[in-house]
C-alpha cells in the first residue's frame, strides 16, 4: 500500500523512530539502560526520558493541549539535565509507560490538527510554527537520539538496527565484522 497523505507519512516515520528508541532498552539490565556511556553521561533510558519531554512540549503546549501529567524535570527549579537520566526512584516501566502516554497525547494532536495548524513554541525565537514544522522537527530529533541509542546499544551488546526482528543491517558474522573493522582502521591509519 502506498501512503500518499503527507501527514500520515510523517506520522509513520515518527512512530517508527519511537519504536526504535524503545527496543534499544529490550533485554538489557537496569544498570545497562541507565549507565552513562559517554563523557556527557548519555544513557539509553535518559534518551527515552528526554524524548518524553520533547513530545509533551512540542505536541502539547505548542498547540494549547498541555500534557495532563506533571513532568517535574521541566520545572524551573529542576536539576540541570534532569530530563537526560533516570534517578534511582524512577523505574524503567514508569518512564517507558510515561513515554507511551505522551505518544498517545501527541498522536491525538497529530490526528486532530491539520498540517497547517498554527502553534507557538515559547522557547523558539520564531515563535509561531505549524504542525508540519513540528512533526519534521520531532522526527529529526527522535531519529537523532535513536542514532545515539543505536551506537550505545552496539557498545553494550552489539545489537544494532531499527528493530530486533529486522535490524536493517547486513547479516554478517563476527569474523566478517572484525575483518571489516581492521580494513577501516588500516585505511584511517594511513593518515596518522
Amino acid at each position: 500500500m502506498t501512503i500518499t497523505d503527507p501527514k500520515q507519512t510523517l506520522h509513520t516515520y515518527l512512530r517508527s523512530a519511537r519504536e526504535a528508541m524503545l527496543w534499544k532498552l529490550d533485554g538489557l539490565s537496569e544498570y545497562d539502560v541507565r549507565r552513562p556511556l559517554t563523557p556527557t553521561a548519555t544513557n539509553l533510558l535518559g534518551l527515552v526520558k528526554h524524548l518524553t519531554i520533547v513530545e509533551a512540549g512540542y505536541f502539547g503546549d505548542t498547540f494549547g493541549r498541555p500534557f495532563p501529567e506533571h513532568l517535574p524535570w521541566w520545572d524551573d527549579d529542576a536539576e540541570p539535565e534532569a530530563d537526560l537520566w533516570a534517578t534511582p526512584d524512577e523505574t524503567r516501566e514508569q518512564l517507558t509507560g510515561l513515554y507511551r502516554r505522551v505518544q498517545e497525547h501527541a498522536d491525538a494532536t497529530i490526528e486532530t490538527l491539520d498540517l497547517d495548524a498554527v502553534g507557538t513554541v515559547a522557547w523558539w525565537r520564531e515563535g509561531e510554527v505549524t504542525l508540519h514544522q513540528i512533526l519534521v522537527h520531532v522526527i529529526a530529533e527522535t531519529n537523532r537520539h535513536a542514532g545515539h541509542a543505536d551506537i550505545l546499544r552496539e557498545g553494550i551488546d552489539k545489537a544494532v538496527g531499527l528493530r530486533a526482528a529486522n535490524p536493517n543491517i547486513a547479516d554478517r558474522d563476527e569474523a566478517w565484522w572484525t575483518a571489516h573493522r581492521t580494513r577501516v582502521e588500516q585505511a584511517a591509519a594511513t593518515f596518522q
